[in-house]
């Protein structure tokens, strides 16, 4: 089975797949302090559980797949792969690492890898062109043109940035949970937060998709636009703009970039 980690600034995900299947995921805090070693037992407590994985850390496991936006950890990942998986086939999505999709932006490296892989599953599941709209730490919209290619995107503050933002800046506001309030007329300070960020980032997404489809296509219907990330439940309900939600589309991505570099070999 092939072990995919999408180590995000917030949180880390992990999906295991049986072939094109994935059949177990994880989602754990990312911490820049973890060693490799931490990171191993880590791995080990969460496979160990899995009923098709062995005792061992390892087993059952033919081949893993990175990408990371946090430097520091992709560091560690990269000791995890040697020190304990050493016979097994790894990618770490980085410069120099087959994708098939070709970046037109000025400076192709400064994009983050969790994007250009969303973009490889993306264009794979949905063709061209294509938006793709990340809820992660930040709101993440990028572009994929009708012949596969990543031709730049659109970085917003994300959902919890600005809660956390508006409990510490706000000297009668705190930090809420967020959920969809019973109306978009608040009836306490609450409901008035949630609205402001449920129906504030639906109207974002609306905007901006709109308007990168009309410079991405000559009709802006025939832009597919996905949704993706943790976050991306609250939203959904809310815009009229997104046409498919992939929760695992990061960690599809890094299986058809693992195909391409390790199948190939």
């Amino acid at each position: 089975m092939l072990l995919t980690i999408d180590v995000g600034n917030t949180h880390t995900v992990l999906g295991l797949f049986d072939g094109e299947e994935i059949v177990e995921h994880w989602r754990i805090s990312t911490d820049a302090r973890r060693t490799a070693d931490e990171l191993a037992v880590l791995l080990q407590g969460l496979m160990g559980m899995h009923p098709l994985l062995g005792d061992d850390l390892g087993d059952g496991i033919d081949g893993i797949a990175i990408c990371a936006t946090v430097p520091s950890v992709l560091h560690e990942l990269r000791e995890v792969t040697r020190r304990y998986y050493g016979d097994v086939p790894a990618v770490l999505v980085e410069p120099g690492v087959k994708t098939g999709v070709p970046i037109l932006t000025d400076n192709p490296k400064e994009v983050g890898a969790d994007r250009i892989i969303n973009s490889v599953a993306a264009v794979d599941l949905y063709g061209g062109p294509a938006i793709v709209v990340d809820f992660g730490t930040a709101t993440t919209f990028d572009a994929v043109s009708a012949r596969g290619e990543y031709v730049g995107g659109v970085i917003a503050p994300g959902i919890e940035i600005s809660v956390d933002a508006l409990g510490v800046k706000g000297a009668q506001l705190r930090k809420i949970e967020v959920a969809r309030p019973r109306s978009v007329i608040g009836k306490n300070t609450v409901e008035a937060m949630q609205a402001g960020i449920v129906y504030g980032f639906a109207g974002q997404v609306d905007g901006v998709v709109n308007r990168m489809a009309r410079e991405l296509a000559d009709d802006p219907d025939d832009v597919t636009v996905i949704a993706t990330g943790g976050l991306a439940p609250m939203v959904l309900g809310e815009s009229s703009v997104i046409d498919e939600h992939e929760p695992w589309l990061t960690l599809i991505g890094l299986r058809l970039v693992y195909e391409r570099n390790v199948s190939r070999a």
